[in-house]
């Protein structure tokens, strides 16, 4: 079972493994690892982003007036 996603952290830790790789002060072990966390974050991020889309959607969808009302 994979483990929820805390959008708001792993953002942040996102930017700071953006920042870290940015500066080049790593060796060539820790930023590939730092890529490889961040490649795993991001998708977690991209994945909560795509659902929140889906459930605003539906959301609205359900509000809207329907056309066969009018």
């Amino acid at each position: 079972m994979s483990k929820p996603v805390d959008f708001e952290k792993d953002l942040l830790r996102l930017e700071e493994i953006v920042r870290q790789l940015e500066q080049g002060e790593c060796s060539l072990e820790e930023a590939m690892g730092l890529f490889e966390e961040g490649a795993k974050l991001s998708g977690g991020c991209y994945a909560a982003l795509q659902e929140a889309e889906r459930k605003i959607t539906l959301l609205t969808e359900l509000e809207a007036p329907h056309d066969s009302e009018a």
